[in-house]
């Protein structure tokens, strides 16, 4: 009988999650941007370290990838057009990840936006979105275009609905706070609100979401939604239709927001 494969966040820095994809044997990690949290991990929950799978090349992302292949000498994965340490399976669009001993298989998706060669991982009902798309938000534009990232987000949401979320930043409340200014009224978003402030409250993650919850409440998957495309007109003029524009409005809103 197959041993079901777990999924643990390990927490770095003041808010990055490590994924821990697990069979209680054997791990794979997701974005290891500090080694130590991941050796502790390891250690205390008795894993073999089987391969570690990259989305993009920012330092909180890759800063542990060379000490862990030190230390357990296992294939990094990571996305064909970036500089990430170590690297030695470059990955691009559709082609898939298998690390037998999870008997884990998993499909690249490329996503730029955040960065311009970012990936995501896609496979057994689990989106690995890295700081492509957040718990009701999405990734800052460092070096690709509105467009690039409204097109990575509009891909990811051809996925099922059920499919749950796994980014790598605990944002989620802060992009809450800023959806509730677009759409204050949207009975799904205050729910959710209630509920992401009761988990961290408890200290537990507001991941994963689904993909269903993010289309509901994430203002940047909901560009055509009226609501949504009046708040920006509102602020930003009557001639502001696209979508493109709309997303990049509602970006450059966020960039701006801070809680009162």
């Amino acid at each position: 009988m197959n041993t079901p494969l777990l999924i643990s966040p390990v927490r770095a820095f003041s808010d990055n999650y490590i994924w821990v994809i697990h069979n209680q044997r054997y791990a794979a990690v997701i974005d290891p941007g500090d080694a130590g949290p991941v050796h502790d991990f390891l250690i205390q929950n008795n894993l073999t370290l089987c391969g570690i799978l990259i989305t993009h090349h920012h330092a909180d992302h890759t800063g542990g990838i060379t000490e862990l292949v030190r230390t357990c000498h296992v294939p990094v994965f990571g996305p064909a057009t970036e500089n990430i340490p170590r690297m030695d399976h470059p990955l691009t669009e559709a082609e898939t990840v298998h690390l037998a001993p999870l008997q884990l298989t998993l499909q690249v998706i490329e996503v730029p936006g955040h960065t311009l060669g970012h990936i995501a991982y896609f496979g057994h009902g689990w989106l690995f979105s890295g700081d492509t798309l957040f718990g009701c938000g999405c990734g800052r534009l460092f070096e690709g275009t509105p467009a690039q990232m409204l097109t990575s987000l509009e891909k990811l949401c051809q996925l099922p609905a059920g499919t749950q979320v796994f980014c790598a930043h605990e944002y989620t409340l802060d992009n809450i706070a800023f959806a509730l200014t677009v759409e204050p009224d949207n009975p799904v978003l205050r729910t959710r609100s209630q509920q992401d402030h009761e988990r961290i409250a408890n200290h537990q993650p507001t991941l994963p979401s689904s993909l269903g919850l993010e289309m509901a409440t994430n203002p940047f998957l909901r560009c055509n939604e009226p609501t949504v495309r009046q708040y920006v007109q509102h602020l930003a003029g009557n001639n502001i239709n696209h979508p493109v524009e709309i997303f990049s409005h509602l970006r450059q809103m966020k960039n701006h927001f801070h809680l009162s």
